[in-house]
């Protein structure tokens, strides 16, 4: 596996949650507030979410495949887009799971005698 796929993925799983937060406060001030000039803000934020959030999908699958990681933390890591702050904190324990797995392929292995 090589180091872009977890880099990608990366990328779009912050991208992913900053979008989801800033979601988050625009459907609060439009909704719960009823704050005047949230409906545009929200329209666009929602859908640029929204389009990167199925990217966000497709690279996180690519990553999980590539990392063979379990169907259950597949599924946790693909639904950690939709939770406010989530992506923040599994993004985390991902790149702590696959950083060594980056350095065993890049480490050459000791030539058989």
């Amino acid at each position: 596996m090589k180091k872009s796929v977890l880099t990608r993925y990366r990328v779009m799983a912050y991208v992913t949650a900053v979008l989801l937060i800033l979601l988050t406060v625009g459907v609060i001030g439009k909704r719960l507030l009823e704050l005047d000039g949230f409906d545009g803000f929200v329209t666009v934020v929602g859908i640029a979410h929204g389009w990167l959030y199925v990217l966000y999908l497709i690279f996180a699958f690519d990553l999980g495949n590539k990392a063979r990681m379990p169907v259950g933390r597949l599924l946790w890591v693909l639904l950690a887009g939709t939770v406010p702050t989530a992506a923040f904190f599994v993004e985390r324990q991902v790149t702590r799971e696959v950083e060594p797995l980056l350095q065993k392929e890049a480490d050459p292995s000791p030539a058989a005698a």
